[in-house]
C-alpha cells in the first residue's frame, strides 16, 4: 500500500516524489499500530525485503510473485505505474544498514545529531564498498545531510555561529561527500534563519565551491 500510495502521488505531481525509508527503531510506537517488534536483523532483512516489493509494486507488471522471509506477493497486478523512477532512501548508520543501502538504496540521508561531519568519511566507506561489491556506482548514491543548528552567535556548539563559520563548516562536509543539505533552524526565528542559510551560507559555499 505505501508503494501504490507513492505511485498514485508521483503521478499526480508529475514525478515529485521521493521515498524515505527506515527499519523500525520506534518498536512500541510500531507495536501500538498492530506491527511486529524485530530485532535488529529482523529488522534489516525486511527493510531489504521491502525494497524488493516496492520496486516490483512499481513495475506495472501483471501477476507479480515475491517469497521473502517477512513480505509475500501471490499473482498481484501492480499499479499505477509512477511519473518517474521513485528514488528509495534511508538514514541509518548500522553497518548491515549502511551496506543496504550501498547494494539497494538510491539515498543515504544522515542526520549531524548521529553523525557528526568527523564520522561521515567512514560511514560513506561501507556505502561506498558495499556499493562496489554489488556492481554499482558509489557515485550514484545520494547523500543528503540533515544538520540541525542556528546561524548567528558562536556558542561552541556545533553548528551554531556566524554566517562565515557555517560557510566553512557546510563546505568541509561537501567535500568529505555530501550532495546535499536539509536544514533545521534553531533559535526564535525559524523564518529569519532559513532566509539567513539561504541567502549567506548556501549561495556563498556554491560560490566556493563554482556553482
Amino acid at each position: 500500500m505505501l508503494a501504490k500510495a507513492a505511485a498514485s502521488l508521483d503521478v499526480l505531481t508529475g514525478g515529485r516524489v521521493e521515498l524515505g525509508l527506515g527499519a523500525g527503531s520506534f518498536w512500541d510506537a510500531v507495536v501500538a499500530m498492530d506491527g511486529p517488534r524485530r530485532t535488529p536483523r529482523e529488522a534489516v532483512e525486511a527493510t531489504e525485503e521491502a525494497i524488493d516489493v516496492i520496486r516490483l509494486v512499481w513495475s506495472g507488471e501483471r501477476g507479480v510473485r515475491y517469497e521473502g522471509g517477512h513480505y509475500q506477493l501471490s499473482g498481484l497486478h501492480t499499479g499505477p505505474k509512477p511519473a518517474h523512477d521513485i528514488g528509495i532512501w534511508l538514514g541509518a548508520e548500522g553497518p548491515r544498514m549502511l551496506d543496504l543501502i550501498g547494494r539497494k538504496a538510491d539515498g543515504w540521508v544522515p542526520s549531524s545529531g548521529w553523525a557528526p561531519p568527523e564520522e561521515l568519511p567512514g560511514y560513506l566507506r561501507r556505502i561506498e564498498d558495499a556499493a562496489i561489491g554489488a556492481e554499482r556506482d558509489p557515485g550514484s548514491i545520494r547523500r543528503v545531510y540533515n544538520v540541525g543548528g542556528a546561524i548567528g552567535a558562536a556558542t561552541g556548539e556545533p553548528f551554531h555561529g556566524p554566517p562565515s563559520f557555517w560557510v566553512e563548516e557546510v563546505g568541509r562536509v561537501a567535500e568529505i561527500g555530501i550532495d546535499a543539505f536539509i536544514f533545521w533552524p534553531g533559535g526564535e526565528d525559524p523564518v529569519g534563519q532559513v532566509e539567513a542559510f539561504a541567502a549567506d551560507v548556501a549561495s556563498a559555499v556554491r560560490a566556493d565551491r563554482g556553482g
